[in-house]
């Protein structure tokens, strides 16, 4: 009988110290799942060390692992993509290389998947042990927002870490659009989903690439892709200070019938036309950010380039 293949995608950007314990954690864990074979995905997402050094020296022992490497840096949405379209196994699964997404929960991930009630088995964080407070605060913030926002719901917490069936991800490479929310994506195309929790894990080795304007920016991006509040908001604001402006030409009409034209008030004109002007350049700014996500999508350009890679074949059971 023919074994089921697991494809495991793991995105990699300066992370030269990282590469080895993964590998050695997840040999571990392939001990735990002797039902499957394995093949991994590696993608240098343009890393500015020794990061494809050491994925030739680690992935050269086997060829269940394989790599892509970017021409440059295109950013993780982009490596995902380029990850999950190189996959061939039954089911795939994104993982980040730095450990944080705990190996340990995948034979359980792989138990319930293989029970046939799901499509794809999430996990996600319920502790932000470590991080930063103010980035926990906005980021617990985002949650509630874009919940709010959006007819896509996105849990709060959730991973990019994930089981998928095979179907689900040629659901979600059908979507082929430049600007990329994985987060958002994986919820829209449906498909029954159950989250395991776990327990915020700090990193193995190394730093974070993702500094707080990195997140802010991820959070806008996600917003703009997946809701259209921002521009019905810009409409409302719009249309309550044309209300306010005639409401109040009203007042200074009657004013000025039944006391006269009292002395001229610079100041409180000057308020109001830095308010109202600051208003207009918040909305344009808002429609600007859609009309900019619509300028590239309309240049086709390609999601990613890839400079180097090794792609073995499928080895026979």
């Amino acid at each position: 009988m023919t074994k089921k293949m697991l494809s495991i995608v793991v995105p990699c950007y300066n992370e030269q110290d990282t590469i080895n314990p993964y590998i050695t954690r997840m040999m571990d864990i392939e001990k735990l799942l002797p039902n499957l074979t394995f093949e991994y995905w590696f993608v240098n997402d343009g890393s500015k060390d020794n990061t494809l050094e050491v994925l030739k020296k680690e992935t050269a022992s086997s060829n269940k692992y394989n790599y892509l490497s970017f021409s440059r840096n295109f950013g993780k949405e982009s490596a995902l993509y380029a990850g999950l379209e190189h996959t061939r196994g039954d089911y795939i699964t994104v993982m980040d290389v730095d450990l944080q997404d705990p190996p340990e929960l995948l034979p359980k991930m792989v138990e319930l998947i293989e029970q046939g009630e799901h499509d794809c088995i999430g996990t996600r964080r319920v502790t932000r042990a470590g991080e930063p407070k103010i980035r926990s605060f906005f980021a617990k913030q985002f949650y509630k927002i874009i919940n709010k926002i959006s007819d896509v719901e996105i849990v709060d917490g959730a991973r990019d870490y994930r089981l998928m069936s095979r179907q689900m991800v040629d659901a979600i490479l059908e979507l082929k659009e430049y600007n990329r929310f994985s987060k958002g994506i994986f919820s829209w195309v449906g498909f029954d989903t159950h989250y395991l929790e776990f327990e915020n894990i700090e990193r193995v080795e190394g730093e974070t690439s993702w500094s707080f304007w990195d997140l802010l920016q991820y959070s806008i991006d996600g917003i703009i892709s997946f809701s259209e509040f921002p521009l019905k908001l810009s409409t409302i604001l719009g249309f309550m200070s044309f209300i306010a402006s005639i409401i109040a030409l009203i007042f200074i009409v009657i004013r000025a019938l039944i006391f006269g034209d009292p002395t001229s008030g610079w100041p409180s004109l000057v308020c109001i036309i830095l308010a109202l002007g600051g208003l207009q350049l918040l909305c344009l700014g808002v429609v600007g950010q859609y009309l900019g996500k619509t300028f590239l999508e309309t240049k086709r350009r390609p999601i990613y380039i890839v400079k180097d890679q090794k792609i073995s074949p499928l080895e026979e059971d």
